[in-house]
């Protein structure tokens, strides 16, 4: 079937967040135990700079480094960029400049923020000093920032470090990591979404191979030409390959294990993904024919359970695993 109309392009908010966490190497750690003392380190390369943010090896010589330095927690401002609008999770509340400082002893420079007033009050060459957090944990926070400094550079060369500040170092960190942005499906996938308010699972067809997609995508990735005929297909269809999952999900209030698996919905070229439930996890198999059973509110497929139908031969499904 063929839409006349053109029905809104959807747009919703989206937050997309996990919590990263890696281990220290001993280079790392040494640097951010560092920071819990108001200490800044860096580390020298066998041509003699002192990088800081410290790295394990040369980015020159790729020969491991292990010679930690102090240098000074003051610098000079080598490059930067205004941000009037801080975004949640930034370094401040207020406008401020991000900044590339490199410290008093070091030879690189290092990404943090500068609280000034006003950009008027930013210039490359400036001299700053860090800012401590009031608390300090071993992160890269415990600078709380860069502030103008009036001071002159210190001239002494960065001093040796061979010892450790305590018994309790730093040894790994969780960053947490979130993107929020406006996401919009386009006008393909807005068409498929509203049809699934309506119970219909709606495809579109190629004009060129004619083969009908679902999730559409706007476009077939075969021909390159858009898909503009829309075409009811289902609403039951075939399992073509599926996983058992042993793992539990956030927020996903769903008893262990659970099947995911590709439908095949009939009259589709292309397999979609859905939850089977209404039949033990282990018998579930290729083959096996499923119905949707729609969410509270119909809005999409809860799941798809068996439709009691003998299963479907391997030759109708093959090409859509």
């Amino acid at each position: 079937m063929t839409t006349a109309s053109q029905p809104e392009v959807l747009r919703a908010p989206l937050v997309v967040e996990f919590p990263f966490t890696r281990s220290l190497g001993p280079v790392q750690s040494a640097f951010l135990t560092g920071l819990r003392h108001r200490t800044v380190l860096g580390v020298r390369t066998t041509d003699g700079k002192t990088l800081v943010p410290p790295v394990e090896y040369d980015p020159v010589t790729a020969d491991e480094l292990r010679d930690l330095v102090q240098v000074g927690d003051t610098g000079i401002v080598t490059t930067w960029a205004w941000n009037p609008e801080p975004r949640r999770g930034q370094p401040l509340d207020t406008p401020f400049a991000w900044i590339l400082v490199t410290l008093d002893g070091a030879d690189t420079a290092l990404l943090h923020a500068l609280d000034a007033p006003d950009p008027d009050a930013v210039h490359t060459g400036m001299r700053v000093r860090v800012r401590w957090a009031g608390e300090r944990t071993g992160a890269i926070t415990d600078i709380a920032c860069f502030e103008p400094y009036d001071g002159q550079a210190e001239q002494t060369p960065p001093t040796p470090h061979t010892g450790t500040f305590d018994e309790d170092p730093v040894t790994g960190i969780v960053a947490e990591a979130r993107l929020d942005y406006t996401y919009s499906p386009g006008g393909a996938q807005s068409r498929y979404i509203n049809a699934l308010a309506d119970n219909r699972t709606v495809g579109e067809r190629c004009p060129s191979c004619h083969k009908v997609y679902v999730p559409p995508r706007g476009a077939c990735p075969t021909c390159g030409v858009a898909t503009t005929d829309q075409v009811e297909v289902g609403p039951a269809g075939t399992v073509t390959t599926y996983c058992i999952v042993n793992v539990k999900a956030k927020n996903l209030d769903i008893e262990l294990p659970y099947v995911y698996a590709h439908i095949a919905l009939d009259g589709a070229d292309l397999a979609l993904h859905g939850r089977i439930a209404g039949i033990p996890y282990d018998q579930v198999r290729m083959g096996l024919r499923v119905e949707p059973v729609w969410s509270e509110g119909g809005r999409y497929p809860d799941h798809y359970r068996p439709t009691g139908e003998p299963d479907a031969d391997y030759d109708t499904y093959k090409e859509l695993i």
